[in-house]
């Protein structure tokens, strides 16, 4: 029987105290690998999920860093092979929320924030870990883009204009690194179901799930198994790729 197998693997999450990440870090956890959590200011939440992770047997730690910040993103990595070791997975999760508006009175500073937690992070944590990965001719990183990256929907033009600058800095690092026997593929969820939604009550959301071919909104659990999936050999072929886990909603064409 095919099973993801992560045993011996050690992998980061950058957001891994929220509502995705947690599961995401779960979901590794309970394939068998050993996951550092990164939090930027829930060190309550990072520090529940770090206890859950070692009564499951597996080697948990938290690390606090500011994925806007290039020092605070290199201090974190020198925590983590200090008394973690280094990753051989990147997940990179993390993003900043803001007041979405119509781009006429969207906020200017939004940009610039979605720009630095979406390219920035994606550029700083490459910086950070991509070096080891080429060291030992292994790697997988799984970036957290969105389905809105196609959609386009309005309201949600800095986070489409970070998520898409995000994209081309994927697409080349994959080629870059491929001959080093490291893969960097893209997730892109559709509006999904979290803990916190759960807690608060599910929104329903039915002029949503019309359009998506599934009928449904889409939950953690099915972003955090593609996650494990693109972590493991059964993806070692894979990279460059963007998947969107959306029921159907958006569909890249050829």
């Amino acid at each position: 029987m095919m099973k993801i197998d992560l045993t011996g693997k050690r992998a980061i999450v950058t957001g891994g105290s929220g509502g995705l990440g947690r599961t995401i870090v779960r979901t590794l956890a309970e394939c068998g690998a050993d996951v550092a959590v990164h939090y930027n200011s829930d060190k309550k939440s990072a520090d529940i999920l770090v206890d859950e992770l070692r009564n499951m047997g597996r080697k948990c730690e938290a690390f606090q860093a500011d994925i806007t910040d290039e020092s605070s993103v290199y201090k974190m990595r020198d925590d983590i092979q200090e008394s973690f070791g280094m990753p051989d997975i990147v997940i990179v999760n993390a993003v900043i929320q803001y007041d979405r508006k119509p781009l006429l009175e969207q906020d200017i500073k939004a940009y610039y924030s979605q720009f630095e937690s979406c390219v920035m992070q994606m550029v700083y944590m490459s910086k950070a870990f991509v070096p080891h990965l080429i060291n030992q001719n292994y790697g997988r990183m799984v970036v957290m883009n969105t389905e809105c990256s196609i959609a386009a929907e309005p309201t949600f033009s800095a986070y489409v204009a970070a998520k898409r600058g995000l994209d081309g800095i994927v697409r080349v690092l994959a080629k870059e690194v491929g001959p080093h026997n490291i893969t960097v593929n893209q997730i892109a969820p559709g509006w999904t179901i979290t803990d916190k939604e759960r807690e608060w009550g599910v929104n329903p959301a039915p002029e949503y799930c019309e359009s998506v071919p599934l009928g449904h909104r889409g939950t953690d659990v099915d972003i955090a198994n593609m996650a494990a999936f693109l972590s493991s050999d059964l993806a070692a072929f894979t990279t460059g790729a963007f998947i969107p886990v959306a029921g159907g909603r958006v569909m890249p064409s050829i």
